[in-house]
């Protein structure tokens, strides 16, 4: 078995207080003396006291009213990422600590945005709650999607050339025109100077950067849908690869180039200035070799390089992680309204959780144990037609269904378990309660189990193919904490090897158990 983590006495400490001694926590919950019990909720009381008689954006009320205060410490680890949890406006220093105190004692990091249109207002809004972040020891956390788009601006200078020397550009990626991947060096600069500006600014306050993510998609090399007909129409594309009719010569090359870019334009000054950060950018993971999902704006294409399972075709990925310097992965794991139709198991909620979980479990085993895996994750059915490939929809293709909301909890602890660090929901604001309702309560329980979410090595990345019982598990030592989850009826113990070791699981539904290993 590949496991994602390393042995338990090898597994580097991963802090997010700075300056403060990390402690492992044991798995049971502490029991607290009289003296220090009253303490705590003296100051609990006072910081909701303070919490309630201020007012907040409706975005940030909604994830305090929705979410509670942690029962279990979380002891440094990564926090929990909310879409809704961003952006809260202008304030004081006073008042961005107040906030950012609030959320983290529900485990929720604060995100604030840059826009390189608007960098003094962006620094007004981020500095004082990134100062509140540093004086409280958490991350600073940052979003710089803006500062990324765009490198093919529309201008001719981006565009393929015909054999008439006239630019075009591609227009299967909707509203955006996607030009060629080898006129975009001139791009490089001007966007790195963007993040250069931010990062420049937080330094000279003497405030590191903890964590940056970007959504940066449909930008720069992309060799999906019509790319690789439009560069074969292109002059300049013809010339810089001669192989260019091999699908996976043209997929390495252009994979390679949008690593580069990201790398130079945007991972590289940051981590100049915050030689600590998390970096990351969303769906960037290391992999197989094979994507398990199609976003919104990718279609397949006949003949293209992919692996058939019942009516999904999973497309052949090229190597993009490791050229870009990234130091996390961003995995994501939606259910997209067209995989209903890719399999036909029963019961249905059988659908999204496999997917799912092969898309976690393609993550959680190829990604090094010192990189941490965030990853983006959603409830509600993200509607985007119902076939992943080119012409009409099958004939028998039926509207999907939601996924329960057990199931969904469900594959979320089976993430953790599997080598998911934390969650960075992304959802549509009317979305937002719900969504916050069912993630937040299995980050908050995780939490009990920090000793074996810091230290332990996954059991297992295998997903069964049919409905069945799955098992996921982190093992510490002889200890293994397990998840369990029967799809088909079936209420008899399993038995799993774990390091050629027998582990027997008793079903025990909607809950974790911490086993012993035989012998």
């Amino acid at each position: 078995m590949e496991a994602r983590r390393g042995a338990a006495d090898a597994q580097p400490a991963r802090p997010e207080r700075q300056g403060s001694e990390m402690m492992c926590h044991r798995f049971h919950r502490v029991r607290l003396g009289a003296a220090v019990l009253l303490a705590a909720m003296a100051l609990a009381g006072g910081a909701i006291a303070q919490e309630d008689a201020m007012s907040w954006p409706e975005h940030i009320q909604l994830v305090l009213d929705e979410t509670k205060p942690l029962e279990f410490d979380r002891a440094g680890r990564l926090p929990l990422y909310l879409w809704p949890a961003m952006n809260p406006g202008t304030m004081d220093d006073a008042r961005a600590e107040a906030l950012v105190r609030a959320l983290d004692t529900r485990g929720v990091g604060l995100v604030c945005s840059w826009r390189h249109d608007k960098t003094d207002e962006s620094l007004a809004e981020c500095l004082p709650v990134a100062r509140a972040q540093k004086k409280l020891g958490l991350r600073v956390n940052v979003n710089a999607t803006t500062p990324m788009y765009s490198f093919f601006d529309g201008s001719e200078e981006t565009a393929h050339l015909g054999d008439d020397g006239k630019p075009f550009f591609d227009d299967t990626f909707g509203k955006k025109p996607m030009g060629c991947p080898f006129r975009l060096e001139h791009r490089i600069a001007p966007m790195r100077e963007r993040i250069e500006r931010f990062a420049a600014a937080y330094a000279a306050e003497g405030l590191p950067i903890g964590f940056v993510f970007a959504d940066w998609e449909i930008d720069g090399p992309l060799e999906w849908n019509r790319a690789h007909d439009a560069s074969k129409r292109c002059t300049v594309c013809r010339e810089n690869l001669p192989e260019l009719d091999d699908f996976l010569t043209y997929q390495d090359e252009l994979r390679r180039l949008r690593s580069r870019i990201q790398r130079l334009a945007y991972a590289e000054p940051i981590l100049e200035s915050s030689p600590g950060a998390l970096v990351g950018n969303y769906a960037v993971y290391p992999h197989d070799g094979w994507r398990y999902w199609y976003d919104y704006f990718e279609r397949y294409v006949a003949g293209q390089p992919a692996l058939a399972d019942q009516k999904a075709r999973y497309r052949h990925w090229g190597n993009d992680f490791e050229g870009t310097g990234y130091t996390f992965a961003m995995p994501v794991v939606y259910p997209w309204s067209w995989t209903w139709n890719w399999y036909d198991f029963e019961p249905g909620d059988y659908r999204w959780f496999y997917n799912g979980l092969l898309v976690a479990s393609n993550a959680g085993r190829h990604t090094p144990p010192a990189v941490p895996i965030i990853a983006f994750v959603h409830w509600h059915t993200v509607d985007v037609g119902l076939t992943a490939g080119e012409g009409d929809p099958p004939a028998n293709a039926k509207p999907a269904q939601q996924m329960s909301e057990a199931t969904y909890q469900e594959l979320l602890w089976h993430m953790l378990l599997r080598g998911t660090d934390t969650f960075f929901l992304w959802c549509m604001k009317q979305e937002q309660a719900k969504e916050v309702q069912l993630l937040h309560p299995v980050y908050a329980a995780a939490q009990e189990y920090g000793a074996f979410l810091e230290n332990g090595v996954p059991i297992t990345f295998d997903v069964p193919a049919r409905p069945g019982t799955v098992v996921s598990g982190l093992r510490m030592g002889n200890e293994v904490l397990v998840r369990r989850t029967d799809f088909a009826a079936n209420t008899e113990p399993v038995q799993i090897a774990v390091g050629g070791r027998a582990l027997e699981v008793p079903a025990a539904p909607g809950t974790c158990q911490v086993l012993t290993l035989g012998k």
